[in-house]
């Protein structure tokens, strides 16, 4: 069974820890591990499980190839989509990467938590066993409450050992419908967790969407390799219709199955979801960071940088991050995402990057900005390299606080070592390495007319960005 990691979504109802360029499914929300990397953690020990295949936003690739490897996971494939297609054309790209179209395809969102990993490896091996006899097998969550803001699966006849057929798939309920899902004990919240063969699955996309198929073909055969990613062609991707695995195949074939899961799943779609799911103090407040809580319950309190004081307040979501805070009522999280939007419309950068910015190179801080200066806190991982570069509006300040820098400055190679400076003049070609083993950390002062980061001339560098 190869296991394909989701990784697409952008998270924005989890704002301000999750951006677009660095969204939840990348951070360490419920555990020390990432949502990445527990959805991986949890699966280690199903049986002749082979390496994953992984899809995700071209943005997010170091970022994905790095979490990887910190759990020690070397990946079959690493698939970049140029852009957003939704759910059906990224497992058909990880159904096209396959060895066999016998294998059988364990599909995974990368955001969501499950509590009981022992009941849900039976669960996997359950649907393995179903996949094996060309059904296309979806995990149907065993509701808790009459939950509206998920989608329903309506079972059909039972298959054996209590697998079913999937009688239909039911959109988001209003709340009176909802409650009768539940009651009548015929409905599951649609997980969009699923297990089949990756022959199984293209053979159903060509029969109910053949033009989705010949795009995804089309973009999987031109793509190329970078490194250890498979970048899928922009054009033609780009061509390809947008639809949803249930929408483009579920829905329409006769071979779909349920595998019935309680395991403790959570989509972990809002702070009031993740409050649900974490550990609370006496109180029922989540905290975490720096909090004061005094008179306050049932909340959710979470400090990035600073001391975050509470009164009197309860059912409150209080988020605090080096560069905003979000304070909203608890049955109100849902409209997060429509402050992303005013953020988006108003062009700011906080919809998008935080404060500390990750590079495949180490990271940068801005910890201050003005009309014609900048300044940066700039880490580089041992044996890292950023690119050869030159900017025609900024000239650039380095102080090398811990470590020792390697620069290369209009051909010239000199090393700069702890309490040393040197300057970067406009338009001068430059790279910076760390030679040493351990972190290279720096502070950067920029001036100049302009100090935005598409004023950068690349001419070499290892990690394909030219």
């Amino acid at each position: 069974m190869i296991p394909v990691i989701l990784s697409g979504g952008s998270g924005t109802r989890l704002w301000p820890l999750s951006r677009g360029q660095y969204p939840k499914q990348f951070l360490p929300l419920v555990s020390d591990r990432t949502m990445v990397q527990e959805t991986l953690l949890r699966i280690m020990d199903l049986a002749g499980l082979q390496a994953p295949i992984a899809v995700c936003n071209e943005d997010h690739r170091f970022i994905m190839a790095e979490q990887l490897l910190q759990i020690g996971v070397k990946p079959r494939a690493i698939i970049l989509e140029p852009c957003g297609r939704n759910t059906a054309p990224a497992v058909a790209m990880a159904a096209l990467a396959a060895d066999s179209p016998e294998d059988v395809l364990l599909v995974l969102p990368a955001d969501h938590v499950i509590t009981d990993g022992e009941s849900f490896l039976r669960a996997a091996e359950q649907a393995k066993i179903l996949a094996e006899q060309d059904l296309l097998v979806t995990f149907g969550v065993i509701p808790t409450s009459p939950e509206t803001g998920y989608g329903y699966i309506k079972a059909g006849a039972e298959i054996s050992h209590g697998a079913l057929r999937v009688a239909a798939f039911v959109e988001k309920p209003d709340l009176t419908t909802a409650e009768n899902y539940v009651a009548s004990g015929e409905y599951f919240w649609n997980s969009g967790m699923f297990a089949f063969k990756a022959g199984v699955y293209l053979r159903e996309l060509e029969k109910f969407n053949p033009a989705m198929l010949a795009a995804c073909r089309a973009a999987f055969e031109a793509a190329k390799m970078d490194l250890d990613f498979t970048r899928l062609d922009r054009d033609l991707f780009a061509a390809c219709p947008s639809d949803s695995i249930d929408y483009a195949v579920m829905e329409k074939t006769d071979a779909a199955a349920m595998v019935p899961l309680d395991a403790g799943w959570n989509d972990v779609g809002s702070w009031s979801a993740l409050w649900s799911v974490i550990g609370k103090d006496t109180a029922g407040n989540a905290v975490k960071g720096d909090v004061l809580a005094l008179d306050t319950k049932d909340s959710f309190i979470h400090a990035s940088s600073k001391l975050v004081a509470v009164i009197g307040l309860d059912d409150v979501v209080v988020v605090e991050t080096d560069d905003a805070v979000m304070v909203a009522a608890k049955d109100r999280v849902q409209d997060v995402k429509l402050l992303v939007e005013q953020l988006k419309l108003a062009e700011r950068s906080e919809a998008h990057l935080h404060r500390k910015v990750f590079r495949p190179w180490g990271h940068y801080d801005s910890v201050d900005k003005g009309e014609r200066h900048q300044t940066k806190r700039i880490v580089v991982n041992p044996g890292a390299k950023l690119s050869v570069q030159k900017h025609y509006h900024r000239a650039e300040h380095w102080v090398v606080v811990r470590g020792a820098a390697l620069v290369t400055k209009n051909g010239e190679s000199l090393l700069v070592a702890e309490n040393e400076s040197l300057y970067i003049p406009v338009g001068v070609i430059h790279s910076l390495e760390n030679p040493g083993v351990i972190p290279l950390e720096m502070v950067e002062v920029q001036t100049g007319s302009y100090l935005g980061e598409d004023d950068i001339v690349r001419y070499e560098d290892n990690y394909g960005r030219v």
